[in-house]
């Protein structure tokens, strides 16, 4: 198939490509003038076409006779600054215009996805998610302008699905890593929590604070956290590795069960701090300690996949042991220190 994939240099959009091209696939990608991550891309050779998603007359050229389109682009928070209207222009307009470009190919198109995010939902709320998330479910609440802004994306895709039967899958994204990234997760370290409880003004905050620069006077602002809420539980979340995400799209890729359906895409499971901090910390040879963050809405959720499971056959194989491994063994090597 003629693939078209927006966002094509991001870790997600170049390993997409990767998978793509090893699968016999035709790949272009619409890439930003002054983007200098593509010699992997021309080393794969995907075809690529300089342009921005806010210009018609570039996004009608990228889209041109391709059968699917993976709009992954996107202004995000680890990308900018952003300004609210550089938000509403990329994710909203930017969307709008990949949409318009997709209903001009008419039958042709066999698909359209849309690069959502899990970041719609509220899912830090005192005393954590009693239930695990459910894409159709669970109520969408957005908070800030790129969440906002996302969320407005996919509507607009769920729009033309409704109104022109657009083959459009929606795939919310879990917060994703890869590389030695979950080793340097901000959230695991005291100096995170430090700056978070330095902005509380309450007197459970407040007696967590002191409590934590104690810590900080002894082991350091970089000690590793075991964070746990208010009554003791270790905080849970539910993230992907890259390399699962770029599954659970290759398995919908023009599957009939994907047409007009949004799924959740995540981990095969949640992990909890206690089963990952004291692992790093010895591994890393970085103290940790136990800290109970009462006076703040924990982090405590996980995401029901069945439905992407179901579905499409989505199966999500990097647990977090799976990716620790991964992000030790990088790291020694790159170090060059023994495993």
């Amino acid at each position: 198939m003629e693939i078209l994939i927006t966002g094509i240099t991001g870790r997600i959009g170049s390993e997409l490509a990767r998978r793509l091209v090893e699968a016999g696939h035709r790949v272009r990608g619409l890439v930003w003038s002054r983007d200098r991550r593509v010699a992997g891309l021309h080393a794969l050779g995907v075809e690529l076409v300089e342009g921005s998603l806010t210009e018609v007359a570039d996004v009608n050229a990228a889209v041109a006779d391709v059968e699917v389109v993976f709009h992954l682009g996107a202004a995000f928070q680890g990308g900018g600054p952003f300004t609210h209207e550089e938000y509403f222009e990329i994710n909203v307009r930017g969307t709008f215009n990949m949409l318009e470009a997709a209903c001009g190919l008419g039958s042709r198109l066999q698909q359209f996805v849309y690069a959502g995010t899990d970041a719609v939902y509220d899912k830090y709320v005192p005393g954590g998610l009693a239930h695990p998330i459910r894409e159709d479910e669970f109520p969408l609440e957005p908070r800030g302008q790129y969440a906002l802004t996302k969320l407005l994306g996919e509507e607009l895709c769920r729009g033309y699905a409704r109104t022109w039967e657009m083959p459009v899958t929606v795939y919310r994204f879990a917060m994703t890593m890869a590389g030695e990234e979950i080793l340097d997760y901000s959230q695991f370290r005291l100096a995170h929590w430090l700056r978070v409880y330095a902005g509380l003004d309450n007197e459970e905050a407040r007696a967590v604070y002191a409590q934590m620069q104690a810590a900080a006077a002894l082991y350091g602002e970089q000690c590793l956290v075991v964070a746990r809420d208010g009554s003791g539980r270790a905080y849970k979340k539910h993230i992907a590795h890259a390399q699962d995400i770029v599954a659970g799209m290759m398995a919908g890729l023009a599957h009939p069960q994907a047409r007009g359906q949004v799924f959740q895409l995540a981990g095969p499971a949640p992990f909890t701090w206690a089963d990952v901090v004291p692992r790093l910390s010895a591994e890393l040879g970085v103290p940790m300690i136990e800290v109970r963050l009462s006076g703040y809405p924990p982090t405590y959720y996980e995401f029901d996949l069945s439905k992407s499971r179901e579905r499409i056959g989505f199966a999500p194989t990097y647990d977090i042991a799976r990716m620790v491994d991964e992000a030790l063994a990088l790291r020694r090597a790159r170090l060059g220190t023994p495993a």
